[in-house]
């Protein structure tokens, strides 16, 4: 990946409408190329999705907890168990004194309970720690305008 790619990938983060020909524009390529770098990357997988950005509190998911699982066994078997509770935005099996770490994204703190309460009854589950989150001051994507060395 080069330094075109990643302005490619910076600038779909920041809008992912732009048209080719914009987006070529932006980095000094024809829309044509612009496109076919775009679909390079999709298909090796840098690309993995395009999405809208959704407000959380404008739909209904104004509570924002990471909680973390811990366990009386290995939690590796279990992504399916906790990819079922909707809430659970992200699920991360961990090294530390806990095994799982999930964000979960409810309404009220009454359904956060709710949520603990179905993550607790997962095979395996021995506890849970949930840390809601007051105020956020800022969330930022992957940077794609690190330069590695390949």
């Amino acid at each position: 990946m080069d330094h075109i790619d990643r302005s490619l990938l910076a600038h779909l983060q920041q809008d992912a409408t732009l048209s080719y020909a914009a987006l070529g524009q932006a980095v000094g390529l024809s829309a044509g190329a612009a496109h076919e770098r775009v679909r390079k990357l999709r298909e090796r997988g840098v690309i993995r999705r395009t999405a809208a950005e959704v407000d959380p509190a404008a739909v209904g998911g104004a509570v924002l907890a990471y909680v973390t699982v811990d366990s009386t066994s290995w939690m590796g078997d279990t992504a399916e168990s906790f990819a079922a509770l909707p809430e659970i935005l992200e699920a991360h099996i961990i090294a530390g004194s806990a095994s799982v770490l999930v964000k979960v994204r409810t309404a009220t703190t009454e359904q956060l309970q709710d949520v603990l309460r179905r993550i607790y009854a997962i095979e395996g589950v021995s506890g849970t720690q949930a840390t809601v989150v007051l105020e956020t001051f800022f969330e930022r994507p992957v940077s794609p305008l690190t330069d590695d060395q390949e």
